[in-house]
């Protein structure tokens, strides 16, 4: 039978021109057009055509290059130097430029904090066209691995136990090299004694240092590859991590703003989102979803003035998640009499004004009688202690846990929150999953979040090209 072949003795395989390498639409275009609409000057990147010195790769083709590796799956510099020898779209982007690996590295490092602001640059082109509203954001965080082994993980335990090896060991070395100092011949055992010596020395001076950070931070754990990193665990097992904060606008679910922190949870990070968004958008959002990973009164305080919050309180996500049961007689399973000033416990016995709790005018304690919760069936579930259960009111903050709970309960709320899910959790889904990210290639907080922002900024072009479709999106890109 007949087989169809190729032929490398072909005189031509490809257009005669790089711009009919790829069809007029292939996304590859998009990506080109979004980086030639941005302001890169205003992001930091400086473009100067007369520049003296040794010639360097055009800024712009550097920047497209990155993203649109990012975009690709291809985020290390090794691979996309061999995307500019190898795949047509990359050829095509950076019109036949070959920058090698180190120059491509250098020019990420190089413009970390430019390229930060690279996703603030989609957002405001996104307003623009009328594809962010900013009216309604959703907030949510998930967690990334770092480019840090949990080995590499040091807590105030661990380094106390290596320095009594280290100081053991020198002990020993010591002890050793008297011994044999004394006998003949022994210079090639001493050699070998003083270079462990040295060994164990490094070793208590490293560790050293970073008791030493970890009291200058007040961090309980730190990751000595990445200072950055935080604890956390998933279904595979505790890792080095990120965690990242990404809030979405409600039209098209489009990311706004994100951001990588040092903690393996959400709370106290809702009142920056909304204040890192609010400058983006030039306005406050009207109201503002999030899970109840980001409940913390303080925090909420700091917007719940200008902007509407729907969040479930914990005990509400408790009710509703099934998998995490109510917490039996925790305080809020607690009634609190306005009128007589006292609580009521599950079981109806009353907890007494006792006064002021931790020093604060804010904070008032009730406490029930020490008999009562002896001769409770509860006793020992709900306290332990023979004197009686204690609850703290929280007087400055009862107003606001109010006013979500009763906000969180409106019909349009509830609609809303089903919709944050959708909204909130999709771009963690496309970045971890279609651009292979689920972890981090940079090291150190500044980095990662110039790799979050090029994975924000592709997970939007992605939406605006489903949208709007490519011609259309390109059209309207080179008129800006």
């Amino acid at each position: 039978m007949a087989y169809i072949m190729g032929n490398r003795k072909q005189l031509s395989f490809l257009p005669p021109k790089i711009d009919d390498y790829v069809g007029k639409e292939d996304p590859v275009r998009v990506y080109d057009a979004f980086v030639d609409s941005i302001d890169l000057h205003e992001m930091g990147i400086i473009i100067d055509p007369y520049q003296a010195g040794a010639l360097t790769f055009e800024p712009k083709a550097m920047l497209k290059l990155i993203v649109y590796g990012y975009s690709y799956g291809i985020r290390s510099s090794r691979k996309l130097e061999r995307a500019c020898y190898h795949n047509l779209s990359f050829i095509w982007l950076v019109s036949g430029i070959q920058p090698d690996y180190r120059t491509i590295a250098r020019f990420r490092s190089d413009n970390k904090e430019a390229i930060k602001q690279i996703l603030r640059q989609n957002v405001k082109l996104c307003i623009k066209l009328g594809m962010i509203e900013g009216n309604t954001l959703f907030v949510d965080g998930s967690k990334f691995r770092a480019n840090a082994s949990i080995n590499n993980t040091w807590d105030e335990e661990r380094c106390k136990k290596r320095l009594e090896i280290a100081e053991k060991n020198i002990e020993r070395i010591m002890e050793e090299a008297e011994q044999i100092d004394k006998e003949e011949d022994s210079a090639g055992t001493l050699v070998r004694l003083n270079k462990e010596l040295q060994d164990q020395k490094g070793m208590r001076a490293k560790v050293q240092e970073i008791v030493k950070t970890l009291k200058e931070t007040g961090k309980e754990k730190i990751n000595t590859t990445d200072k950055d990193s935080a604890n956390g665990k998933s279904r595979q097992g505790s890792h080095a991590i990120m965690n990242c904060e990404v809030t979405t606008d409600e039209k098209y679910g489009l990311i706004v703003n994100s951001e990588a922190v040092s903690q393996n949870n959400d709370l106290n990070q809702l009142s920056p989102q909304v204040e890192q968004s609010t400058e983006i958008l030039g306005k406050p959002p009207a109201q503002v979803v999030s899970d109840s990973g980001y409940f913390s009164l303080k925090d909420i305080e700091k917007v719940a003035k200008e902007v509407k919050v729907i969040m479930p309180g914990r005990k509400q996500a408790q009710k509703e998640n099934k998998k995490t049961p109510v917490e039996p007689f925790g305080t809020e399973e607690f009634s609190y009499d306005k009128e007589r000033d006292i609580y009521i416990c599950p079981e109806g016995k009353i907890l007494k004004r006792k006064g002021i709790a931790f020093g604060s005018q804010g904070k008032i304690s009730y406490k029930a009688g020490g008999k009562d919760c002896r001769e409770c069936k509860h006793f020992g579930v709900c306290t332990t202690s023979k004197n009686g259960r204690w609850v703290v009111r929280m007087v400055e903050q009862e107003g606001l846990k109010d006013r979500l709970e009763e906000i969180y309960r409106e019909e349009e709320s509830q609609k809303l929150y089903k919709l944050r899910k959708e909204k909130a959790e999709l771009p963690f889904g496309h970045m971890k999953r279609n651009l292979g990210a689920g972890q981090f290639m940079l090291r150190g907080r500044e980095k990662v979040n110039a790799e979050l922002s090029i994975l924000s900024t592709c997970f939007n072009i992605a939406r605006m090209i489903t949208i709007i479709g490519i011609p259309m999106l390109i059209a309207k890109l080179n008129s800006m």
